[in-house]
């Protein structure tokens, strides 16, 4: 869904319209400047639509938003239990935001396992808005509690809105010929229309969402129609909802544009594609499905009109060589995974730095090791990254920092391997991918020229006069090697994972042409023109640096921000480049007396850095499956400050 963002003081005159327009007689509108909302049911309750169709019409209302979709690891974990909640998190405002929010403001809770997951975040005072019905004594045991929380007191400190969300959805239908379990079905439909009604949210795009989605089964549609439009009138209607709220558009936070609500896993395909189109490449992606990568796959897969052409393979070996032979081929090669399909695409990674192909690896990190957490965050893979292969084989490593910057780390990620002929790792994980917020859909002329020139002929002169192809003869500037196309006359060569010698790329086993090989592979990847690491010093007198890398910038920008305003000095810097890192790294480490390194691991990135720089940075770490909290982080800084 995309929308079009006009000037602030035109987005002011659209919000002072829209108060005017509200009849008389309406329930007390009160404005908030930002809303938490957490979705929790079972994972076939719905949560992810819910949020997503919530998400979308906040996206087209023009507010800032930040989304944290959360679901179980098994394709169906049992219905009622605690390991099979589902849910979604939405945190939109009327100015800049960066996080989907540390605690929400309001719960809507499906079912007792849905309530005690999540209660734990909710603060005092929030809003929980519970399904009654599904509050039986059975449904209650399987969570271990011995009476119900909505009538033990247990929830006092709360404002509870108990709805009987089935039993309404139910009667809401009866004129349908659906069965029961069929109309039940609808029930997140129903908790959509009602808080799109206290949130002042857009109805248009949700109702022509569900025609399009089950435009084959037009009843269903008019039965999710009539759910959505049933729980929108019942907040109009009941006394238990006495306000509703509204969060004006972020007027002052978007430049004037287009745009649209998207998810890293979406901007990492566009971007993939926009960089194939410019580079005038076509795009290969082989891949395997694996939990968090399979949404590239998928979107990719609906994009043969641009010339993409994909691969699903039967198993992660065979992906990443499909994709191998296509950048062999003269295509813009891409291969997904998460962190243990980078493990076994390996062997084939230092192929390609053998080989000196262009080839885009993309790991959608999720929690290790082995399977580990399939469906939870982690940044566990950088060290995998720079250094998982055998012998040295030197990889570059790219790393986008929201969900929208995906698709400017892909194109990024693609100049890189275009230029300087080799396999580039991209690290995003699983926060970022799942994860959503407004992008501002870039001009074509915004876009950086990629095409490349491929070996036209000889390039070579031998001793005797006779002019050849020769291979592994290097550009000076940028140490990459002739990019030749199988079947072109004159440029026949010879490819394999054995040593090449310098120059001609026949089979060498000599030791000084191999130490030769190595460091000039180092070399160029070591002279990756990457720019310099930009800090954020308001003051210019911190003492204290925080450093990140990737989906950390979101908490750690968040926690910066808290510390600034309570009178704090802190500086703030994030990587995109991991390898090479940015030229000025040392320098900008070193005009600081204290490094803050947070990181969802155990302190990979502080471990190159302290080793590279001999800076002693302090390592903050977490490895719970989730991403840092905003809170969390601000007083971790603090007392790195003040120790």
């Amino acid at each position: 869904m995309t929308s079009k963002v006009s000037s602030p003081a035109e987005q002011a005159d659209e919000a002072v319209v829209g108060e005017q327009r509200r009849p008389p007689g309406a329930k007390d509108v009160r404005r908030l400047d930002r809303v938490i909302i957490r979705f929790a049911g079972d994972s076939g309750d719905g949560m992810q639509l819910t949020g997503d169709r919530f998400t979308s019409e906040t996206a087209s209302f023009g507010n800032d938003l930040s989304t944290l979709p959360n679901f179980p690891a098994e394709i169906r974990a049992p219905a009622g239990t605690l390991p099979g909640v589902s849910s979604f998190q939405l945190h939109f405002a009327d100015h800049d935001i960066l996080t989907p929010g540390d605690a929400p403001n309001v719960l809507v809770a499906m079912n007792p396992a849905a309530l005690k997951a999540n209660i734990a975040d909710v603060p005092r005072g929030a809003e929980i808005i519970v399904n009654t019905d599904e509050f039986t004594k059975r449904a209650m045991q399987k969570v271990g509690y011995a009476a119900s929380p909505l009538e033990d007191g247990s929830l006092d400190g709360y404002n509870v809105h108990p709805v009987p969300l089935t039993t309404m959805t139910v009667e809401a239908l009866k004129d349908f010929e659906l069965s029961r379990k069929e109309a039940e079905r609808s029930k997140n439909m129903f908790a959509l229309g009602l808080l799109s009604w206290m949130y002042h949210r857009p109805t248009e795009g949700t109702e022509k969402f569900l025609r399009t989605k089950f435009a084959k089964k037009p009843e269903i549609a008019e039965a999710n129609l009539a759910a959505f439009r049933a729980g929108w009138n019942f907040g109009e209607t009941t006394e238990d909802f006495a306000v509703s709220y509204e969060v004006a558009p972020a007027s002052k936070t978007f430049p004037t544009g287009t745009y649209r609500n998207i998810s890293g896993n979406l901007a990492l395909s566009y971007g993939l594609v926009a960089a194939s189109r410019q580079a005038d490449l076509p795009l290969y992606l082989g891949s395997y499905p694996i939990t968090p990568a399979s949404d590239i796959l998928h979107e990719l897969s609906k994009h043969k009109n641009f010339g993409v052409r994909t691969f699903q393979a039967e198993d992660e070996i065979a992906g990443i060589g499909a994709a191998l032979g296509a950048a062999f081929g003269g295509s813009l090669a891409v291969t997904t995974t998460s962190g243990p399909g980078v493990a076994l695409k390996s062997e084939t990674i230092g192929l390609a730095v053998s080989l000196e192909l262009p080839l885009l690896v993309i790991d959608i990190q999720r929690g290790g090791p082995s399977t580990g957490l399939p469906t939870k965050t982690e940044q566990a893979d950088l060290l995998q990254a720079m250094y998982g292969r055998n012998g040295e084989a030197p990889v570059p490593i790219v790393a986008p920092r929201t969900p929208a910057d995906c698709f400017e780390a892909a194109m990024e990620a693609a100049r890189i391997a275009l230029t300087y002929r080799t396999p580039v790792l991209l690290l995003s994980d699983g926060y970022l991918a799942n994860g959503s917020e407004p992008w501002r859909i870039p001009e074509l002329d915004e876009l950086p020229d990629l095409r490349v020139q491929f070996a036209q002929g000889p390039n070579h002169t031998l001793d005797d006069g006779t002019e050849v192809f020769w291979p592994y003869k290097r550009d000076p500037g940028t140490l990459a090697r002739p990019w030749a196309i199988p079947g072109t006359p004159g440029l026949e060569h010879r490819i394999g994972g054995i040593e090449k010698q310098d120059g001609s790329g026949n089979i060498s086993y000599d030791p000084a042409n191999h130490d030769f090989m190595v460091r000039t592979r180092q070399a160029k990847i070591d002279g990756i023109d990457v720019p310099d690491l930009e800090v954020d010093d308001p003051t210019d007198s911190a003492r204290t640096l925080v450093l990140g890398w990737g989906s950390t910038y979101g908490p750690i920008t968040a926690a910066v921000r808290r510390l600034r305003t309570a009178g704090e000095r802190i500086a703030q810097a994030h990587l995109r480049h991991l390898n090479p890192f940015p030229r000025n790294l040392e320098s900008v480490l070193k005009r600081y007396d204290k490094v803050v390194i947070p990181e969802m691991n155990l302190g990979q990135l502080a471990t190159l850095v302290r080793a590279r720089y001999l800076v002693d940075a302090h390592s903050y770490n977490q490895v719970n499956g989730m991403p840092f909290k905003a809170e969390q982080l601000a007083t971790a800084l603090k007392e790195a400050i003040d120790g």
